[in-house]
């Protein structure tokens, strides 16, 4: 895959009813082969406690939808809960994916392709 491909431009989460609802908008398309994964770091202010949630890809389309949590649980939830189109991802997460982190929380987006760290740390807009 290019550099040039698939770069996180903008990420946003904002709660809705019962769902954390996360919007990746990429620089061009998810990429038509291999493994391409978009995703949520959250953390404590101390990083004691961690969770990644996650939509990943395989072939364009999406095969996986997941919150981890660094206490070893890790959830897997239905793909109805994701949406895509064109440069656009979107994934309803269940908002008890972040209950529990502090108002103070830290929240970076990422994106993983065919296995190798992609982009780290780009900046969420949040409307919690």
């Amino acid at each position: 895959m290019s550099s040039h491909n698939a770069l996180l431009k903008q990420v946003s989460i904002a709660a809705e009813d019962k769902s954390l609802v996360a919007k990746f908008d990429i620089d061009g398309n998810i990429p038509g082969q291999g493994a391409y994964v978009v995703g949520l770091v959250a953390a404590t202010p101390d990083h004691s406690h961690q969770r990644r949630m996650g939509i990943e890809f395989m072939n364009g389309e999406a095969v996986s939808f997941y919150c981890f949590s660094h206490d070893g649980t890790e959830e897997n939830f239905d793909l109805m809960g994701v949406e895509h189109s064109g440069n656009t991802i979107t994934g309803h997460f269940p908002i008890s994916t972040i209950m529990g982190l502090a108002k103070g929380h830290l929240m970076t987006a990422f994106s993983d392709c065919d296995g190798r760290d992609y982009q780290a740390n780009v900046p969420v807009e949040e409307s919690l």
